[in-house]
């Protein structure tokens, strides 16, 4: 297994995004804005659930890569930092799913 992580991916697209837009798809995305950015991860989302449903693992594995890729472009771009979600997780974790879910306000 690769010693990759989300964090390294994270790294990468803050690096990236410094980039010239003609050298770099992470800052055309940055230059395009948080609509194109997250846009483009809605398509991306949308694909990611046709693999699955289609059973189809290469297809699947790669779109889950652009998805994770995505997001962390449309955080980045949100100044928020994948910490921030990595605590929100730790912090759901104290309790199940559905009462996380319960808890949540409703609208």
């Amino acid at each position: 297994m690769s010693g990759f992580s989300l964090s390294d991916l994270e790294r990468v697209v803050a690096e990236r995004a410094n980039a010239s837009p003609d050298q770099s798809w992470t800052a055309k995305l940055f230059a395009a804005g948080q609509n194109k950015a997250a846009k483009k991860l809605g398509e991306e989302a949308v694909e990611t659930v046709i693999a699955a449903i289609s059973n189809d693992r290469k297809n699947l594995t790669d779109e889950a890569a652009d998805l994770l890729y995505h997001l962390l472009v449309v955080l980045k771009i949100a100044d928020i930092p994948l910490s921030d979600v990595f605590a929100e997780l730790e912090r759901r974790t104290g309790q199940s799913g559905l009462q996380e879910k319960a808890s949540r306000p409703q609208s």
